[in-house]
């Protein structure tokens, strides 16, 4: 995580890596690579061979793909996701509407611009934290430019937040219209073949796959000016990436511009002129195709159609759906993609263009603001998945507030869920905050985004029942247990109310038990805990939770601690995790929770240490520093690692957090007349059991 832009000055790099850096795929040389002058390191951008004409723009480096190897890489660690894509189970949806085993999401995002877009994060709140995973299948790092660079690879706070979800990322190569000084040049570097004919830049697209950790790549060719003999060639070049690719389990997205004659015509279908680029005589050449937004009712019907015929999913067809500019205003003929009635399958699958909307129109761009409008988004206007056809109205209202057009993915697509193993935990971390608290704590009040720091978050937000009225059920940022922010639910509570927290695959034992990290700021309230070891019988069926044993908390308590055992049959499975929530009195109340966890009785090993942190490059100035620090991964399973500031007093500052094993602090102020900056990190288990420090230091260079 970064915390604030550096000043200017001489960087001293290490000569050569130290013993404990982690070793990227490949093999590694005995020197390590120069560290950029800013020290900063950002995602990965390249155009294919050739570079264009003149000089790049302030802030933009023109890198060539052919020339890059990971070994040369001065940016790798940071660049590298390390959380594995988990596997995904479908729980029986919580409404009618919504079809497992039919349409899915695609979507295209832009979470930065293509140069200067930072490896880890930054010191700024205002962050497009997408957290409803629980609906997308892949998802693009959406990006590139004309004047920057036209390869794009994710960076590696989204590639593990969508892996611990079970989402797939693809970087983007994006050969740009002409009118947007695309240069036909590089689409035919980007399918050149060497002496022996094969695809270098095919190759190369895999390497940077394998050795970033992401899954695959999204291929935009919209230079027009080709002919029938570049368009077999970008056919042959699909089919090698592919073949290249489909070892390390890596994917391809073909995006519906190029056609069969090497022009560029959109089809807005899967048809004859671009099914090669899908399928062709030999089999499949593409995994998806995200289909043009020309689409009509029909293009989708004769799409999914051929693609039956072709032996293919007609959900591997993407058809684009903008967002970009009017979010859930934009018009959008759902029928054709989704129909609502019961008896007519979806029709194809389809992808979100630029659905970061919901964060960048808004004026108050504060990460509630923002939560609240990505949960209508991706929910509905009845912010309630169970009830998805309820328009969200002011309480006592006579009537319902009119509905929008805006089909939202909970209303259609069945949500999916990972969590199937014990430890489970989650602190309703949203992987961006105003602060960072540690036990209820803050210790640092430095905003702050890292996407990999994110918990499995609740996938459907938020099932409430209750006989009374419905209480508020929000992310905050206002206080935390730990990370950034914590589930609250606010309001008159004239019925008790219960909050659906996780769809869940949880083998559980006699000593299994459960935990809440809970505090009441109003009114009094009875908690109950409630887990069902059995699913709904149909969509749309209420969840058949047990509630254990209550617990009352009365306002001013502070954080409490409560734990139930979950003594149920040997070889039971947890299907749901809820909350009941019942108010005492007539005031309203504010109920926070902290943190869920759910573990054997028996207390576990607190994790091992990292090795001792190296500082690898660093730059001072006037009492200020730039560093990079890197380490060696700690033995035992890791969830991130946490990396604070000591300051003289004894008095410990947290300033970043990272999945991987290297982390950039932008700016380290000297504390009064101090000799050296000390510095801690410790890694972190599933259960947030935080191991022992490993210390390194920073002498400053000017006597104090």
């Amino acid at each position: 995580m970064l915390l604030a832009a550096a000043g200017g000055a001489a960087v001293t790099a290490l000569p050569g890596a130290p013993a404990h850096a982690a070793a990227p795929a490949a093999a590694v040389r005995p020197t390590r690579p120069a560290v950029p002058a800013d020290l900063a390191p950002y995602a990965s951008y390249w155009f294919p061979d050739s570079l264009p004409g003149g000089s790049p723009g302030p802030g933009i480096t023109w890198r060539s793909l052919q020339q890059w190897a990971p070994e040369s890489d001065p940016d790798l660690a940071h660049n590298t996701a390390t959380v594995p894509l988990a596997e995904r189970f479908t729980p029986v949806p919580p409404n009618a509407s919504a079809r497992a085993g039919q349409a899915r999401i695609s979507s295209l995002v832009s979470f930065g611009p293509t140069a200067g877009n930072p490896s880890q994060g930054s010191a700024t709140a205002d962050y497009y934290a997408l957290g409803h995973w629980a609906y997308i299948d892949e998802l693009v790092f959406w990006g590139g430019s004309a004047g920057e660079g036209i390869v794009l690879a994710p960076n590696a706070p989204v590639v593990d937040a969508a892996h611990r979800n079970g989402v797939r990322v693809l970087g983007n190569v994006f050969l740009p219209p002409v009118a947007y000084g695309g240069d036909l040049q590089w689409t035919r570097d980007l399918v050149q073949r060497d002496a022996l004919g094969r695809f270098p830049i095919a190759e190369q697209l895999v390497r940077v796959a394998t050795a970033y950790g992401f899954d695959g790549w999204f291929v935009n060719a919209e230079t027009d000016g080709g002919d029938s003999g570049l368009a077999a060639r970008m056919r042959e070049f699909l089919r090698a990436l592919r073949a290249a690719g489909e070892p390390h389990g890596l994917r391809i997205t073909w995006y519906d511009a190029m056609d069969s004659t090497g022009r560029v015509r959109w089809q807005g279908a899967l048809n004859e002129l671009n099914q090669e680029f899908f399928e062709d005589r030999r089999g499949p050449v593409a995994d998806t195709m995200f289909v043009d937004f020309r689409w009509t009712p029909r293009t989708l019907a004769e799409s999914g159609a051929l693609a039956d015929r072709l032996g293919r999913s007609r959900y591997e067809l993407w058809a684009a759906v903008d967002t970009e500019s009017r979010g859930w205003d934009s018009p959008v003929d759902w029928e054709a993609i989704i129909p609502r009635d019961p008896g007519r399958d979806h029709v194809v699958g389809y992808g979100f263009y630029r659905p970061e909307w919901t964060r960048n129109h808004l004026a108050d761009r504060s990460p509630g603001a923002f939560h609240r409008a990505d949960d209508r988004f991706w929910t509905g206007e009845s912010l309630d998945p169970a009830r998805p056809a309820d328009p969200a109205r002011p309480a006592g209202a006579a009537r319902p507030a009119p509905a929008s057009g805006w089909r939202a993915p909970a209303t259609a697509v069945a949500d999916r869920s990972t969590v199937t193993a014990l430890p489970f935990a989650c602190s309703f971390n949203t992987g961006h905050g105003e602060r960072w608290y540690e036990q209820g704590r803050a210790v640092s009040d430095t905003p702050w985004n890292h996407l990999g720091l994110q918990d499995r978050l609740p996938g459907r937000r938020w099932v409430v029942e209750t006989a009374g009225e419905r209480p508020e059920v929000a992310l905050d940022f206002a206080a935390a247990w730990r990370g950034g922010s914590s589930l609250l639910v606010s309001g008159r509570l004239t019925a008790p109310a219960a909050v659906g927290l996780h769809c869940t695959r949880l083998p559980l034992t006699r000593s299994t038990v459960l935990e809440l990290v809970h505090a009441t700021e109003s009114g009094t309230v009875t908690v109950e805990v409630g887990v069902a070891t059995r699913e709904p019988a149909a969509p749309g069926e209420p969840v058949p939770y047990t509630w254990l044993r209550g617990k009352t908390l009365a306002a001013g308590q502070g954080w409490r601690t409560t734990r139930v055992r979950l003594s149920t049959p040997a070889g039971a499975t947890a299907h749901g995790l809820a909350v009941r929530i019942t108010g005492r009195g007539t005031k309203p109340v504010r109920w926070r929770l902290g943190a869920v966890t759910v573990r054997d009785a028996s207390p576990g090993r607190r994790p091992g240490a990292p090795g001792t942190p190296a500082v690898d490059a660093s730059a001072q100035h006037a009492g200020r520093a730039a560093l990079r620090l890197s380490w060696r991964r700690a033995a035992g399973p890791v969830r991130h690692y946490e990396v604070s500031r000591v300051l003289p007093d004894g008095t410990r500052r947290f300033l970043a957090g990272t999945c991987g094993t290297a982390v950039h602090l932008p700016d380290v102020a000297r504390a009064g007349r101090e000799r050296e900056a000390v510095f801690e990190v410790r890694a972190v288990d599933e259960l947030y059991a935080v191991s022992g420090p490993a210390r390194t230091t920073l002498t400053w260079a000017e006597a104090p």
